[in-house]
């Protein structure tokens, strides 16, 4: 992973910003700070930062329509900051693309370890030996990391992308919870086993027809193979 890792940080608090610039500036992480969601969406075209901090409750615009926004020409990776802890509001971040969720308050070094788990998915990749993936019906370019189906392209998030990618390198295995967490999140400190069922509900909404891929062991966990 590049140790010169940009971050831009949407957040109204002063005090907030305040303790994540000092967290951020013992990794040695560059910080680009932003305190309303018009000045936070302006900051992100005008500068190319590998991941963002964003706030739910902001100023001006708030942290659901920037998401929504930053969706519509990049697939930078989101972590969303907020008050609110409620299944609902985690379940729509997730709707939105957000990658991740974290609940104030929180510990500056769990937001640390988030955005290097969140960046560590994407190295390497480029060492495999071929970009294309096939599992029954299901078509995965690496390389684009476009998921088709029957010509279709299927519009995933980062994070459903990478637990479909995962699962199908791994086929016929199961995998619990904390496995996955640790897989494709990259941690198991820190993680919310809730965070894989709810990725899990929708990325089956997202296959449609072929949902069956992924089955559910009960009281063990996923995995995901052709039915016969």
């Amino acid at each position: 992973m590049d140790s010169n890792i940009k971050v831009l940080m949407i957040e109204d608090e002063e005090k907030m910003r305040d303790l994540m610039k000092i967290a951020f500036k013992k990794e040695s992480i560059e910080t680009f700070e932003a305190v309303d969601g018009k000045q936070g969406l302006s900051m992100f075209k005008d500068n190319n930062v590998d991941i963002v901090v964003l706030d739910i409750m902001l100023p001006e615009i708030d942290g659901w329509t920037v998401c929504r926004e930053i969706r519509r020409s990049s697939n930078v990776p989101i972590i969303l900051l907020t008050a609110r802890g409620e299944e609902f509001d985690k379940l729509f971040g997730f709707e939105l693309g957000a990658d991740d969720y974290i609940v104030k308050p929180f510990s500056p070094k769990e937001l640390v370890a988030r955005i290097k788990a969140l960046l560590r998915r994407t190295d390497n990749r480029s060492n495999e030996t071929t970009h294309i993936l096939e599992i029954g019906e299901i078509i995965i370019n690496r390389l684009s990391r476009e998921v088709i189906i029957e010509e279709r392209i299927i519009n995933l998030t980062n994070k459903e992308y990478e637990l479909l990618y995962f699962l199908a390198t791994n086929p016929k295995i199961v995998f619990n919870r904390e496995q996955l967490l640790l897989k494709v999140w990259g941690y198991e400190q820190y993680g919310d086993p809730r965070t894989v069922d709810t990725h899990i509900k929708k990325l089956r909404e997202k296959l449609g027809d072929f949902s069956n891929y992924i089955t559910t062991i009960w009281g063990v966990g996923y995995k995901l193979e052709v039915p016969k």
